[in-house]
């Protein structure tokens, strides 16, 4: 069977790609979701703070998920839940299985990849120490008790202060880093509203424990994230939630061979969402890892909109391409490739470091391009800088570059 569009995935960004589509005029699209209902990652986050920006109004994730659940109604877009995906291919064709139908190639005229991410695990920070019950993901904890209704532990030490394992806190939280890595209201929310400390550049040394976790040993380090020795403190837990990084899921992406960039593990994309092989389209946190389901909203609605646009026109000129690059203290960069007739392009990073006062500079070689100033920049917030089309006239060679720097008040 072919559809016009197949969107690989159910959550915040597959819905919104696939609403998107519909509204350009396409009329054959098929949702496939691994999980059996829609929503993704949304439905156990029951905290509030999702949809400031986009619905200008504050929502819990299954709140947020659920208006665009409810968009699909009328629409006529298919939906093919508790589906695993077990390959796509160039030739835009979807290999998949469920209990109901069974083995299945489905074929469509564009595709769009929207399967989120995955949460690194203690084997990826090789954690010395036993290997009892209590060691979970952030990610792993809030599914089990939000959804589930299972609490998972009440001594919880927690390694990592990205998004979730603030949103997790019970107890402490270490910090490998000299910064958290989350969100400024997520720290002031969840730590500083309830007096839980926060130890920054330590980390987890020691796990120990036979049947369940009992304790850890924590250390301080080093600029090298290497332990120094004498500063070693023992905690009694019975829990240690491991925060410690998402990694965009592109296994499928891989195997189909679509470029990934090293630096994000995402996919490469146009500024239209496009990935290296044409007519297949990505968006959400496949891309790069997102700091609000808003934004994840937004570059959605562009990937599912040129999609469209794909299906009805075909696939743009690659020639005479602008190439972004990071330049020094950029992180990575989101979109890599530029189309010359855009009529704009937006532009994410995350900065390296901390910054205080400070600037984005875009470069054409040594034409500055534009520069933006900054009170604050900090790795756990992405940054974005919109080229509009004025400024993609101007620049002359085929690539630009993005550097964040310090400025001297």
């Amino acid at each position: 069977m072919t559809y016009e569009l197949i969107v690989v995935g159910g959550g915040p960004a597959g819905l919104a790609a696939a609403l998107a589509a519909h509204e350009k005029g396409l009329k054959d699209i098929l949702i496939i979701e691994r999980d059996k209902e829609l929503g993704g990652i949304l439905n156990q986050c029951i905290h509030n703070g999702f949809g400031l920006q986009y619905f200008k109004e504050e929502l819990t994730g299954p709140e947020y998920a659920g208006r665009f659940i409810k968009m699909l109604e009328g629409t006529g877009i298919e939906v093919m839940c508790d589906t695993m995906v077990l390959e796509v291919t160039q030739d835009k064709e979807i290999h998949c299985i469920n209990p109901e139908k069974g083995y299945q190639v489905l074929s469509a005229k564009a595709i769009v990849l929207a399967m989120g991410c995955r949460e690194r695990t203690r084997g990826a920070i090789s954690i010395p120490g036993t290997r009892p019950a209590g060691v979970l993901t952030a990610g792993a904890a809030q599914r089990y008790v939000n959804m589930e209704g299972h609490m998972v532990g009440r001594k919880v030490i927690i390694l990592g202060s990205g998004d979730i394992g603030l949103i997790m806190a019970r107890r402490m939280v270490l910090e490998v880093m000299p910064y958290s890595g989350g969100l400024q209201r997520n720290i002031v929310q969840c730590l500083n509203d309830f007096n839980i400390p926060l130890y920054l550049s330590h980390t987890i040394i020691d796990i120990r424990g036979k049947e369940r976790v009992n304790g850890v040993t924590i250390a301080k380090v080093g600029p090298d994230r290497k332990p120094i020795k004498g500063t070693e403190i023992d905690f009694d837990c019975d829990t240690v939630l491991l925060s410690v990084g998402l990694i965009p899921e592109n296994e499928l992406t891989r195997t189909a061979g679509i470029k990934v960039d090293p630096a994000t593990n995402g996919v490469i994309v146009w500024e239209n969402m496009e990935t290296s092989a044409e007519g297949i389209f990505a968006s959400g946190n496949v891309v790069h890892v997102h700091d609000l389901v808003d934004f994840v909203t937004g570059e959605s609605q562009k990937a599912g909109r040129a999609a469209a646009e794909y299906v009805k026109l075909g696939s743009r000129s690659r020639q005479n391409a602008i190439t972004v690059n990071e330049g020094e203290g950029v992180g990575f960069i989101v979109p890599q490739k530029i189309h010359r007739e855009a009529m704009d392009a937006e532009i994410f990073f995350r900065p390296r470091r901390i910054f205080e006062t400070s600037k984005i500079v875009v470069k054409d070689g040594d034409q500055i391009v534009a520069q933006l100033k900054r009170a604050h920049m900090a790795p756990g917030e992405m940054e974005r800088v919109k080229l509009s089309r004025r400024l993609l006239d101007a620049i002359m060679s085929d690539e630009i570059t993005v550097t964040a720097e310090e400025v001297e008040e």
